[in-house]
């Protein structure tokens, strides 16, 4: 237990949750068991069918029960924060394992950096589900965070941390993002334009125990993450540069797009113009050669952690992942591109 000496500032822990099942029992046993335990656990249920509310009071947490829902993770972390207490809001995901260091690596900093205004951390490297699609999308969440300045531009409430005040202060998280999707990176931007400080710690890092399908990945990927932070960067007239937006990330997104219609334009002329077709292969073969020399490093992570046929899985799952993240910015780049030239020919406002 900690002391009130090394207890100067409170921790009130807030955990939203619809149907978190099992995943909601080990992360509030993972925060139980923390070396620095949490002033208070909240853990706000958006409108769960299958017991959580009770399973978390069980577990000794204050439960807030919202009724009727989902509202969404950031209708439901608000609700949390008006009930909350503490100094710092830490923000746990419900299916997310602190370490037993996590909680108080967090108090460290805030304390001895009075400047910081949140923080967030990053998944560990050994998550527990090992099919092929989870293992991709949880090692790369670990690998860009391990891999990023300090100096963060957004914010991630997986397993992160904010002053009350500061949060407070911003209007904390906007509520018309009504399911899980960019409300933290939102919070992140919003707290940056006030000129405050985020820092990513990479020491300070969480379990991720989500199961993801193909399919999931892919309807998360896009319309809850790529969709909505495209409009958020077009709304901001900025592109970030850290975190998947790093000039690393733009050129293999460039790269994947090179082999895709290299590849894809031998195929269609093979027949026709056999000629034609053995050079855009070669060309396509050439850029998707470039791509994994650009990101050798990755997918040697890849290779170390799940071998190498799942090295092999997850460099196709990568190249995807590239395709249809810059498709969509392109397309979105573009449809406001469109509109603000119409825009100004019929002599209306830009917003």
């Amino acid at each position: 237990m900690h002391t009130k000496e090394d207890a100067t500032l409170r921790l009130s822990v807030i955990v939203p949750v619809h149907n978190g099942g099992e995943d909601l029992g080990r992360c509030l046993q993972g925060l139980a068991q923390s070396s620095r335990p949490a002033d208070e656990i909240i853990v706000v249920d958006d409108g769960s069918t299958d017991g959580s509310a009770a399973l978390a009071a069980a577990a000794g947490a204050r439960v807030i029960a919202l009724g009727a829902g989902p509202r969404g993770p950031a209708f439901a972390r608000n609700r949390g924060v008006e009930a909350a207490s503490g100094d710092l809001l830490i923000f746990i995901d419900a299916d997310v394992v602190v370490h037993t260091d996590t909680l108080a690596r967090m108090q460290k900093v805030f304390e001895e950096s009075v400047d910081v205004a949140a923080l967030f951390g990053s998944y560990d490297d050994h998550p527990p589900v090992r099919t092929a699609t989870s293992l991709y999308k949880n090692l790369l969440h670990h690998y860009v965070h391990q891999h990023s300045g300090p100096e963060a531009g957004s914010f991630w409430a997986g397993c992160g941390a904010i002053r009350r005040s500061v949060f407070q202060a911003v209007g904390g998280f906007d509520e018309r993002y009504r399911r899980p999707s960019i409300e933290d990176i939102d919070l992140g931007v919003r707290l940056r334009r006030g000129g405050l400080r985020i820092l990513l710690c990479a020491d300070i890092q969480a379990t991720h125990l989500k199961h993801w399908t193909l399919g999931s990945l892919l309807r998360a990927d896009i319309f809850a993450r790529a969709v909505p932070w495209t409009r958020l960067i077009l709304r901001e007239g900025k592109l970030p540069a850290d975190m998947n937006l790093t000039w690393r990330s733009r050129f293999s997104a460039l790269l994947a797009w090179g082999f895709f219609w290299g590849v894809l334009a031998a195929l269609m002329l093979m027949l026709l113009a056999p000629g034609w077709a053995s050079t855009l292969a070669l060309a396509g073969g050439l850029a998707e050669a470039l791509l994994v020399g650009l990101n050798v490093d990755l997918l040697a992570f890849f290779y170390r952690r799940g071998g190498a046929v799942f090295a092999l899985q997850a460099a196709g799952l990568h190249t995807l992942y590239l395709l249809y993240s810059s498709l969509v910015f392109a397309m979105l780049w573009a449809q406001n591109k469109f509109l603000m030239k119409r825009g100004r020919a019929r002599g209306q406002a830009i917003p």
